[in-house]
């Protein structure tokens, strides 16, 4: 339950770095790609904290796992059409990354493969 109140929080910290980077983003793209990788972002949190709350995770975690990997894609994305800046772009990836080694490990747990 410890680790997946410190996945929660590492969700939450992302978020709060992503949105201060989503400011900067162009005025044409605030209420489009912005505003997915807003969305993709609240569906990891909520997935997390349903996560938490279930008895049976497995599905809710993979769930988690393909926010992630859509998450990226964005990232990517946003860096490659120049509305993330190198460092901004490089902070952001390795917080991401940072949730889903977490992810992974929860999952390993869940399947009944622990983390060693």
């Amino acid at each position: 339950m410890a680790d997946s109140l410190i996945l929660q929080q590492k969700i939450y910290d992302m978020m709060e770095y992503a949105y201060l980077s989503l400011a900067q983003f162009p005025k044409s793209e605030k209420y489009a790609l912005a505003t997915d990788i807003k969305r993709c972002m609240d569906a990891m949190l909520e997935r997390c904290i349903e996560a938490q709350k279930k008895y049976f995770k497995k599905t809710t975690l993979q769930d988690l796992d393909v926010e992630i990997a859509k998450l990226k894609t964005y990232i990517r994305l946003s860096y490659n059409l120049g509305f993330l800046p190198p460092k901004k772009y490089e902070v952001w990836s390795e917080k991401v990354v940072e949730i889903g080694k977490m992810l992974g490990g929860w999952l390993k747990t869940v399947n009944g493969h622990p983390s060693t």
